[in-house]
C-alpha cells in the first residue's frame, strides 16, 4: 500500500516540476476552489431542513409557543407574521406535545372554560362563562374558512326577565380577517350568518352583521321581513333571473353565430304577490239525489146503518115488521214521496305564489355578416329567412309566449355592425408580436449554434498554429544525440538540445523563450 502512495507522489511531484508559474497558479486555485465546494457542500448537507411549525400566530401566542420549545431544548426559528419553524423531523412530535399543554389556545376560549369546576360562582358569572364560550367556539369555526385568516363573534343576548319584552332581541355582529386580497362571497358570507344563527337561541339570520378588515359591510343592513329587505331580496332574484335567461340566450346566438357576434338582454316582470284563493262554484244542471223517502198509510172503517126510525118502536122486540140493519166500510189509502237533491258544488283553493313570470321582454343584437378583406371589407345583410330562424331560437331559448295575450311578451331581434375595430387591432397586434418573437427565438438559436461553431473554429485554429510552432522551433534533427535518441522527456527540451539551437537560431529562440514564458512552458532542466 505504501509502494503505490509513494509512486504516486513521485508521479505528481513530476508533474509539478514540469507545470509553469501560470499552470502552478491555476491549479493551486482550482484546488482551493474544488476543496471550498467540498466543505461548503458537507456543511449545507448536514444541516437541518426546518418546517413551519405554527404560522400567523399573534405576538402572545408565538411568545408561549417560543417559551415551550425553549423548555423542550429544541431549535427553532422565528419568521415574519407569527411562524414558528422547528426541524422537519420534530414538527408532528412538537406540535401533540404543545397541544397536550394547550397551546396554542387560539382567539378567546372555548367550552375548555367549563373543564375545571367552578363552585359558588353565581349565575350571572355562568352566564357570561357560556356566552364568551359559545363567542370562542364560533370564531374558532368561522376561521376554518379557506378566505379567513381569523374572526371574532361578539353576541347581544337580553336578560331573562319576569315580563318578556319582544322589543328586544338577540344580535350577534361578526368581525373576519381575510387572507391577502381574498375576498368573501355571498354565500360565505350567507353560510357566517346561518351558521351563528343557529348556534344561538332566538337569534335570526338577519340579526347578524358581518364586516371585514377593511371596513366593509359584507351583511345586508335590512331585516330580511322589512319591506327594504324584501325589496332586496326581490330585485336580486330579479337580476339573477335575467342574467341567466341573457346567458341562456347568448349562449345558443354565439354557438350559431361565433363568439362575441351576438348580444341579448333580458328584462322580466317577476310576480311578487302571495294569493290565497277560495272559489266554491254551484252547478245547478248536475243534481244528485241525496235521499229518497216515500211513506204509504192505509185506513179501513165499518159503519153500522138500522132499517126504522130511530126510537122506542125501533127497539121493540115484539115488532115483527121491522127492517134489518145495513153495514158500511169505507177503505182509504195515502202515499208521500218525499225526494231530496243536492245541487253539484266544487271548491278550490288556490294559492300564488311569488316568483312567477309574469312577462318576458328580450332585445337581441347579432353582428352583421362581412364578406372581404382588408378595404374590400363590406357587410351583407341576412334574409329575412336567417333572420326569423334566430328569432325562432331565441324565442324557444327563453321560453317566450308571444301568443298569449295575457303575457304579453315580446322580442326585439336587430342586425347592425359591430365596432369590432379595437379586438381586430388588438389580433393583428399579437400576430406581429408572435412573429416577432417567433423569428427572435429562431435568431437566437441560430445564434448560439453560430457562436459554438465559432468558438470551436477558434480553438481548432489555435491548436494547429501552437503545433506547427513546436514542430518549426524543434528539428528532428537537433532533437537527437549521437546515437540516434530524442533528448526531450515528456517535452521537456534538455540543455543541449537547447544550446545547439541557440547556436544555430539565436533570433528564433530569442523569440521562442518569449513564447513559452508567456505560455508557462516547462523550464529547461539541467
Amino acid at each position: 500500500m505504501a509502494q503505490p502512495l509513494s509512486q504516486l507522489g513521485r508521479q505528481l511531484s513530476t508533474v509539478w516540476k514540469q507545470l509553469g508559474a501560470n499552470q502552478r497558479v491555476s491549479v493551486v486555485f482550482a484546488a482551493i476552489a474544488v476543496i471550498g465546494g467540498l466543505i461548503v457542500l458537507s456543511m449545507w448537507s448536514s444541516r437541518s431542513d426546518y418546517a413551519l411549525l405554527y404560522g400567523k400566530l399573534d405576538d402572545g401566542e408565538a411568545a408561549r409557543v417560543i417559551a415551550a420549545l425553549d423548555d423542550a431544548k429544541v431549535p427553532y426559528r422565528a419568521g415574519g407574521g407569527g411562524s414558528v419553524y422547528v426541524p422537519a423531523d420534530k414538527v408532528h412530535l412538537m406540535r401533540m406535545q404543545l397541544a397536550s399543554k394547550g397551546i396554542p389556545k387560539g382567539d378567546g376560549v372555548g367550552f375548555e372554560i367549563f373543564d375545571k369546576p367552578n363552585f359558588g360562582i353565581s349565575d350571572f358569572v355562568q352566564r357570561a362563562n357560556y356566552l364568551r364560550a359559545l363567542q370562542g367556539e364560533l370564531a374558532r369555526t368561522i376561521g376554518q374558512l379557506d378566505e379567513v385568516e381569523a374572526a371574532r363573534v361578539m353576541i347581544v343576548m337580553p336578560e331573562n326577565r319576569l315580563l318578556t319584552d319582544n322589543q328586544q332581541k338577540t344580535t350577534a355582529s361578526v368581525f373576519v380577517r381575510l387572507r391577502g386580497n381574498s375576498e368573501l362571497s355571498a354565500s360565505a358570507v350567507n353560510s357566517i350568518r346561518f351558521l351563528v344563527a343557529n348556534s344561538v337561541e332566538g337569534l335570526k339570520p338577519g340579526g347578524v352583521t358581518v364586516v371585514d378588515n377593511r371596513g366593509t359591510v359584507l351583511s345586508g343592513s335590512e331585516d330580511e321581513d322589512s319591506v327594504a329587505g324584501l325589496t332586496g331580496s326581490q330585485l336580486a332574484s330579479r337580476r339573477a333571473i335575467e342574467q341567466y335567461l341573457g346567458q341562456k340566450a347568448q349562449g345558443m346566438l354565439e354557438k350559431v353565430l361565433g363568439p362575441g357576434q351576438a348580444v341579448v338582454r333580458v328584462a322580466v316582470e317577476v310576480n311578487t304577490e302571495t294569493i290565497n284563493r277560495t272559489e266554491e262554484k254551484f252547478d245547478p244542471d248536475g243534481q244528485v239525489a241525496r235521499s229518497n223517502t216515500t211513506s204509504e198509510e192505509d185506513n179501513n172503517s165499518t159503519t153500522a146503518n138500522g132499517g126504522g126510525v130511530v126510537g122506542v118502536a125501533a127497539n121493540a122486540a115484539s115488532q115483527t115488521n121491522a127492517a134489518p140493519a145495513v153495514a158500511t166500510t169505507t177503505v182509504s189509502k195515502h202515499k208521500t214521496i218525499n225526494n231530496q237533491y243536492e245541487i253539484n258544488k266544487s271548491v278550490s283553493n288556490i294559492l300564488d305564489s311569488p316568483g312567477g313570470l309574469k312577462r318576458v321582454s328580450a332585445a337581441v343584437f347579432v353582428a352583421s355578416k362581412f364578406e372581404g378583406t382588408g378595404a374590400d371589407r363590406k357587410a351583407v345583410p341576412r334574409t329575412p329567412e336567417e333572420m326569423d330562424k334566430l328569432r325562432k331560437i331565441v324565442q324557444s331559448a327563453l321560453g317566450l309566449q308571444l301568443n298569449d295575450p295575457t303575457r304579453k311578451d315580446e322580442i326585439t331581434l336587430e342586425e347592425m355592425p359591430f365596432n369590432d375595430a379595437f379586438p381586430v387591432d388588438v389580433a393583428q397586434q399579437m400576430q406581429k408580436q408572435q412573429t416577432h418573437e417567433m423569428w427572435w427565438e429562431v435568431g437566437r438559436n441560430a445564434g448560439y449554434v453560430v457562436l459554438a461553431l465559432g468558438i470551436v473554429f477558434i480553438f481548432l485554429r489555435m491548436f494547429k498554429k501552437a503545433a506547427a510552432e513546436s514542430e518549426s522551433l524543434i528539428p528532428p534533427a537537433a532533437a537527437a544525440n549521437g546515437n540516434g535518441k530524442a533528448r526531450t522527456e515528456e517535452g521537456v527540451v534538455t540543455v543541449e538540445v537547447l544550446n545547439r539551437l541557440i547556436r544555430e537560431n539565436p533570433a528564433n529562440m530569442n523569440q521562442a523563450v518569449r513564447s513559452w514564458l508567456s505560455r508557462g512552458a516547462g523550464v529547461p532542466r539541467n
